[in-house]
C-alpha cells in the first residue's frame, strides 16, 4: 500500500494562508490576469484507458490510415496501421461523434458529423458537420450545428461536394433541424431534401453503389426523457429517392412489416448493386401495441427496395435497437453481413443465419468499415475502443485510446495520492496521480475497485476501503489491501426489467455515494430516500421519506416499441447528495425530476427548498451540490436539464442554508453543449468556483458572479467531476469522454490577488518532495493509452507584466548559500512555470579541442570543440529542508519560501540523506576539478599542435620540447579519459577500453545517489581511492608545468614564436570547461 497521511499537509495551507484573511473574497481581479494565470497552468492526461467508439473509418488502400469517431472523447487519426493514435479534433468545442466519412475520389475529404447516434441516457449530442480537406489536420464547421445527432454521412463517389446528411437530431424534444440534408457545393449551402414531422429523424442513410441519385433512408422518432426513451412513431418508415433527392417515396407493404416500426440500420454491398438489407425495430410491446407475434428483424431486398423479405428474426441481430442496429455488408460478396450489437455476428448466406465471429473484435459493437479496396482490412468500433483485422477477421489488433468516460472523481490522502472513479463501459477503476519510476504512467497501473462501470467510487483513507456502485442499486464494499470486495448494497434486489414506479427502492444508474466529512464510518447513500450506515454497509437506516415529487408518469414502463427498464431511465430519485462540511448532520438531497430537500438534524426532519430556486426548471436534475468549506451557510448548486430539452447553464448559491437562491450563469454561453454538470468551490481560496459543462470547464473569482472559461489544453469534452486534491493542490477533473486530467499546483489560480501590474510576481510554491525513485513495471512502449507523468521536481510559476532583459531564477537554501540556478528561465511578459529538478547546480563539463586518436573522422562542431566522449556531470540532490526561491527581473527580487519534505514511504534517515549529499558535493567538486584539468590539457595539446606547424625548420631543440610535451599531455589525459573514445551515439565504445579517472568519479555520484540512504563503507574506501589518484594527478600536472611546458615556451621565446597557450588562444579559446548548469 502507498503511505497514507492522515491529515491534511499543514505546512501546504499554512503556506497559501499566511498573511491572508479569507473572511470575504478578495477584490476580483481583472479578467485577463485570471486567464492569463489559467493558461500557465497546464492539464495532463493521467488515464485510464477508455471506451465507447462510434465512428470508424479508412482511407481504402492504405493499410496505415484509420480515424476513429469517439462517443464523447473527439476524433483519433492512426498513421501506422492503428499502433499509435492522436487526436485531431479538440480545437471545435465538441467531442461526440456520430459519423464519419472519406470522400471516395479525394482521401483528404473527410466528413464529420457530431453527436452519438446510438442512443442511451448517459450519451452527449453534437454541435453541427465539420469538414476537413487536407486528411484531418484542420477542420471547418460547416453549419448544422443544431442538428444534434448525425447518424450518417454519405458523399457521392465521383464529387466529394456532393454530400448527404443524415440529421436524427438531439431527441430531447420537437425540432425543425433534422431530416436528410444535401450539399452540393461542399457544404457551404444545405437543402434539406427529407422531413417527415419535428419529431422524427433519419437513423440511417444508404446510397446506391452504381448510381449516387438513388438512396434509403431509415426515419425514426425517438424521445428521451430524464425518465425514459419512447420509440416508434407515425412516420417511421422507409424512403426511398431516385433523383438525388428531389423527390421521395414512402416504401410501404411488398413484405416490410405491418405495424409500426422504429430504428433502422441499412446497408448493401457493391457486389450486389441494388440488395439492401435493412435492420429494422418492429414491436415487442404489447403496452405499445396488440402483439400476436413479433415480426421480424432483418429485411432483405433484391431491388432496391421495392420488394421485401424477412430473413432473421433472431434479436441477436440488434439486442437493444436504440444502442445498436448497425449492419455492414462486404463490398466484394454480398452475402457476408455483419451485425453489430452486444456481439459480433456474420451472416455468410445472405442473412439467413449468423455466426459469432472467432476472434473477437470487442464487446458492444457500434460501427465497422471495411475497405472497399482491400475487404480483408476493416475496423470495428466498441465499447472497448477498434479493432483492427487485416485478414478478413479471422485475427484482430485492439489498441487502447485514452477516451475514457469517466462519471465522477475522489481523491485519496495517499503521497503521492490516487484518483477513482467509474468508467463507462468497463470496471470502476483506481489509479496513481504520478508514479515514481519516470516516463508516462502505464495502464498497467490501473485497477478495479469493485462496484462497475456506473457512479461513484469513494475511497475512505481511514479505513483503507473504497465504496464503489454499480447498475442494479449494487454497492461495494472494497478492500485495498487484499483486493477483494463485499457486496451490501442497500436493497439487493434485481430491478431489471422493471419499470421504477413497481420497485420498493429506486436506484439510479449513478446513484450518490457520500461519505461523511465527520465521521468515515457513516456513509449515505440515495435512492428516492436517503439511506445511512455506520457499521460498513452490514445494515442500512432509511432516514428520509421520498424526496422526489413521486409522479407516477416518472415511473411507468419506457421503451416504446423494444421496452428498456433499467437504471439510466429510473426517475423521481436522489441525484445529489451532499453533507456539510461544516455542519455534521446538515445534508442537501437533490433529485433528478427537480427537488431540493434540506436537513439539519441529521435526517429527523426535512424541508423542501425546490420553490426557493428562482428559475430551476421542473423535472430538471440536480447534478451536483457543494456545500462550501468555508461559509456554513453557503451552499453551490448545478443542475441538469438537457434531457427535457433545455440547454442552457443553470447554477445557483445560497447564503443562508437555502432559503433563498440567485443565479450565478454570468459569462458561460448559452449553446447546445452549456448544460452543467457539476460546481465545486475551491479548498483554499473562497469565492473560487469551478464549473464543468458538456464541454468545458470555467472558474469564477467572485462566487459565481462572473465565469470564464479555463483556457489551456484540457479537450473540450464533457466535464462530469471535479476535486481540488487538498495535500498537493492540485485540480483533478474527471471528463466523460477523454478520462481523468490533473492540473498540478494551482496556487496561483487561488493567488492572483498578487498579480498586480507594477513588477514581477513569484507565486508561492507548494511543497515539494524528494521522491525515492521506484522500480518500473514492465510496461508497453509507445502505449497511446498511456498517462502524462506529474512533475517529479519543485513547481515554480512567475509573472511578468512585461518583457525583461535579464532574469534570473534560483534557490537558494536555509544558510544563504546558493543551491542552484534554473538555466534559461522564460523573459517574455506573462506568467511562467518552470520546474527545479531538486539538484544542486551540475558540475562541469569539459569542451574536448582535439579528435580522437586513431578516429581522425570523428569533427569537432562548429565552435570547435565536442563533448566529453566519457564520464558526466554530478547533480547532487537536495535534502529535505527550507529553501528560498529567488527571482531577480532586471535587479528587481523577488522570494518566496519554499519547502522540500521527504518521501514518507523513504526508510531513510537526515543523517543518512546528508551523508550522501555531503560526499555528492565533494565528488563535484573533484569532477570539476578534473574537468578543468581535461580543459587546460586540451588548451595545451592544440597549443603545442599549432606550434608545431608553424615552427620554421632547423629548430630540431624546439621541435622535440614540443613533442615531449605532446606526449606527456597525452598520457596523462589518457589517465583522466581513454583518447581514443569517439563519443556521439557510440556510448558503449566505453567498454573497449578502461574507464578513466573522470569517468568513475561521476559514476560513484551515481552509485551512491538514488535512494535516501548515506554511503556504504565501500563506496568511501573508492572514493579514498579516486581522490588519491586525483591528487597524484594533480601532481603530475603541476610537474608538467614546470617541466615540459616551461621547456617548451623557453624554446618558442628563443624562436621568436607564441607560447604555447598563447597559440591555442587564436585557436578556440582558453576557457577549459562548459559554463555551470
Amino acid at each position: 500500500m502507498p503511505h497514507r497521511a492522515r491529515s491534511a499537509a499543514p505546512h501546504l495551507l499554512g503556506l497559501l494562508l499566511a498573511g491572508l484573511s479569507w473572511g470575504a473574497p478578495s477584490p476580483v481581479a481583472s479578467q485577463s490576469i485570471v486567464e492569463e494565470v489559467a493558461q500557465a497552468i497546464p492539464f495532463r492526461h493521467v488515464g485510464p484507458v477508455g471506451n465507447r467508439v462510434s465512428a470508424v473509418v479508412g482511407v481504402p488502400g492504405d493499410l496505415n490510415t484509420y480515424y476513429a469517431g469517439a462517443a464523447s472523447g473527439g476524433i483519433w487519426r492512426s498513421r501506422d496501421g492503428g499502433h499509435s493514435w492522436e487526436p485531431i479534433f479538440d480545437d471545435h468545442g465538441v467531442q461526440s461523434i456520430g459519423a464519419l466519412a472519406i470522400a471516395p475520389s479525394n482521401s483528404r475529404v473527410i466528413w464529420a458529423g457530431t453527436g452519438e447516434s446510438k442512443v442511451r441516457s448517459n450519451i452527449s449530442h453534437g454541435a453541427g458537420v465539420f469538414r476537413s480537406t487536407d486528411g484531418g489536420e484542420s477542420w471547418t464547421l460547416m453549419g448544422l450545428e443544431g442538428s444534434g445527432r448525425i447518424s450518417r454521412i454519405r458523399i457521392h463517389p465521383t464529387d466529394p461536394d456532393i454530400v448527404y446528411v443524415a440529421a436524427l437530431g438531439h431527441l430531447y424534444g420537437p425540432q425543425e433541424e433534422k431530416g436528410v440534408f444535401k450539399t452540393t457545393d461542399g457544404g457551404e449551402s444545405w437543402e434539406r431534401v427529407l422531413f417527415t414531422d419535428p419529431e422524427t429523424g433519419p437513423s440511417d442513410l444508404w446510397m446506391h453503389p452504381t448510381d449516387p441519385d438513388r438512396l434509403i433512408a431509415g426515419m425514426w422518432t425517438m424521445h428521451i426523457r430524464t425518465w425514459g426513451r419512447w420509440s416508434g412513431g407515425p412516420n417511421d418508415g422507409l424512403y426511398r429517392t431516385d433523383d438525388g433527392g428531389v423527390t421521395w417515396t414512402r416504401l410501404e407493404g411488398n413484405g416490410l412489416p405491418a405495424g409500426t416500426m422504429g430504428r433502422f440500420g441499412l446497408t448493401g454491398s457493391a457486389d450486389a448493386p441494388n440488395r439492401v438489407y435493412a435492420l429494422i425495430e418492429t414491436n415487442s410491446n404489447r403496452d405499445f401495441a396488440p402483439l400476436a407475434e413479433h415480426e421480424g428483424v432483418l429485411w432483405r431486398s433484391e431491388d432496391f427496395g421495392g420488394s421485401w423479405e424477412m430473413v432473421n428474426a433472431d434479436h441477436t441481430l440488434v439486442q437493444r435497437p436504440h444502442y445498436y442496429s448497425r449492419a455492414l455488408a462486404a463490398p466484394d460478396d454480398a452475402d457476408e453481413v455483419h451485425f453489430l450489437a452486444t456481439g459480433h455476428t456474420v451472416s455468410r448466406d445472405g442473412g439467413r443465419s449468423i455466426t459469432r465471429l472467432g476472434g473477437g473484435s470487442g464487446g458492444d459493437h457500434h460501427a465497422m468499415w471495411i475497405d472497399p479496396e482491400m475487404p480483408e482490412r476493416r475496423i470495428v468500433g466498441h465499447d472497448q475502443g477498434v479493432s483492427i483485422s487485416t485478414n478478413r477477421g479471422l485475427n484482430w489488433y485492439r489498441p487502447l485510446l485514452p477516451i475514457a468516460q469517466m462519471y465522477h472523481v475522489a481523491t485519496d490522502d495517499a503521497v503521492p495520492y490516487n484518483l477513482y472513479g467509474n468508467r463507462q463501459d468497463g470496471p470502476s477503476t483506481r489509479g496513481p496521480s504520478r508514479v515514481l519510476y519516470g516516463g508516462s504512467i502505464p495502464v498497467g497501473e490501473w485497477q478495479a475497485v469493485g462496484g462497475c462501470e456506473t457512479g461513484w467510487a469513494v475511497p475512505d483513507d481511514e479505513n483503507e476501503v473504497v465504496w464503489s456502485g454499480c447498475y442494479e442499486g449494487i454497492l461495494d464494499r472494497h478492500d485495498l489491501n487484499t483486493r477483494t470486495s463485499r457486496r451490501v448494497s442497500v436493497w439487493p434486489e434485481n430491478p431489471e426489467g422493471w419499470p421504477a414506479g413497481d420497485l420498493r427502492y429506486r436506484f439510479q444508474w449513478t446513484f450518490p455515494i457520500h461519505l461523511s466529512p465527520h465521521d468515515s464510518e457513516t456513509v449515505y447513500v440515495g435512492s428516492q430516500h436517503v439511506h445511512r450506515t455506520t457499521d460498513g454497509g452490514q445494515s442500512w437506516d432509511v432516514i428520509s421519506p421520498d424526496l422526489s415529487t413521486g409522479l407516477d408518469s416518472l415511473q411507468r414502463k419506457t421503451g416504446g416499441l423494444t421496452p428498456d427498464d433499467a437504471s439510466p431511465t429510473y426517475a423521481a430519485v436522489i441525484f445529489a447528495l451532499a453533507e456539510s462540511p461544516s455542519e455534521a448532520g446538515t445534508i442537501y438531497a437533490g433529485t433528478n425530476d427537480g427537488r431540493l430537500h434540506r436537513t439539519r438534524d441529521g435526517g429527523q426532519s426535512w424541508t423542501d427548498l425546490s420553490d426557493r430556486i428562482p428559475g430551476l426548471p421542473p423535472l430538471s436534475t440536480v447534478s451536483s451540490i457543494e456545500p462550501s468549506p468555508h461559509a456554513p451557510g453557503t451552499v453551490y448548486l448545478a443542475v441538469d436539464a438537457h434531457q427535457i430539452g433545455d440547454f442552457r447553464p443553470l447554477l445557483w448559491v445560497t447564503r443562508d442554508h437555502g432559503d433563498s437562491w440567485s443565479p450565478i450563469v454570468d459569462g458561460i454561453p448559452d449553446g447546445p453543449l452549456s448544460y452543467t454538470h457539476v460546481v465545486r468551490e475551491d479548498p483554499v481560496r473562497p469565492g473560487l468556483l469551478y464549473a464543468g459543462t458538456e464541454n468545458g470547464l470555467y472558474l469564477s473569482e467572485d462566487q459565481g458572479g462572473t465565469w470564464t472559461r479555463f483556457p489551456g489544453n484540457l479537450p473540450p469534452a464533457p466535464v462530469h467531476w471535479i476535486e481540488v486534491q487538498r495535500r498537493f493542490n492540485d485540480l483533478v477533473v474527471a471528463t466523460y469522454g477523454r478520462g481523468f486530467w490533473i492540473a498540478d499546483d494551482i496556487t496561483p489560480l487561488q493567488r492572483t490577488d498578487l498579480a498586480d501590474r507594477e513588477g514581477p510576481v513569484l507565486f508561492p510554491p507548494r511543497p515539494a518532495y524528494r521522491w525515492v525513485p521506484r522500480e518500473s513495471p514492465f510496461r508497453q512502449p509507445e502505449d497511446p493509452a498511456a498517462g502524462e507523468n506529474g512533475p517529479l521536481g519543485a513547481t515554480l510559476t512567475y509573472r511578468l507584466p512585461s518583457g525583461a532583459s535579464e532574469v534570473t531564477l534560483e534557490i537558494v537554501g536555509a544558510d544563504g548559500t546558493r543551491v542552484a540556478i534554473l538555466p534559461s528561465p522564460p523573459r517574455s511578459a506573462g506568467v511562467h512555470r518552470v520546474e527545479w529538478n531538486l539538484r544542486h547546480t551540475a558540475s562541469r563539463a569539459p569542451r574536448i579541442r582535439t579528435t580522437p586518436l586513431e578516429h581522425s573522422h570523428v569533427t569537432l562542431g562548429q565552435a570547435g570543440f565536442r563533448g566529453p566522449p566519457d564520464g558526466g556531470r554530478v547533480r547532487p540532490v537536495a535534502v529535505p529542508g527550507e529553501y528560498v526561491v529567488r527571482l531577480v527581473v532586471d535587479g528587481e527580487q523577488r522570494t518566496a519560501p519554499l519547502e522540500l519534505l521527504p518521501d514518507p514511504s523513504s526508510t531513510g534517515t537526515p543523517q543518512g540523506r546528508q551523508a550522501q549529499l555531503d560526499m555528492a558535493l565533494e565528488l563535484r567538486s573533484e569532477v570539476d576539478r578534473v574537468a578543468d584539468l581535461i580543459g587546460e590539457i586540451e588548451v595545451l595539446r592544440v597549443g603545442a599542435a599549432a606550434s608545431l606547424e608553424r615552427l620554421p625548420g632547423g629548430a630540431d631543440d624546439t621541435r622535440r620540447s614540443l613533442e615531449a610535451l605532446r606526449d606527456d599531455l597525452e598520457a596523462l589525459e589518457s589517465v583522466l579519459y581513454d583518447l581514443r573514445l569517439s563519443g556521439g551515439s557510440a556510448g558503449q565504445d566505453a567498454l573497449r577500453w578502461p574507464r578513466g579517472l573522470y569517468a568513475r568519479l561521476a559514476s560513484l555520484a551515481g552509485y551512491i545517489g538514488g535512494t535516501d540512504f548515506g554511503p556504504t563503507d565501500q563506496a568511501r574506501e573508492v572514493h579514498a581511492r579516486l581522490r588519491a589518484q586525483l591528487d597524484d594527478v594533480l601532481v603530475a600536472m603541476n610537474t608538467i608545468r614546470t617541466g615540459p611546458l616551461a621547456t617548451a615556451n623557453a624554446h618558442l621565446q628563443e624562436q621568436g614564436l607564441p607560447t604555447v597557450a598563447a597559440a591555442a588562444q587564436g585557436s578556440g579559446g582558453l576557457d577549459g570547461a562548459a559554463p555551470p548548469a
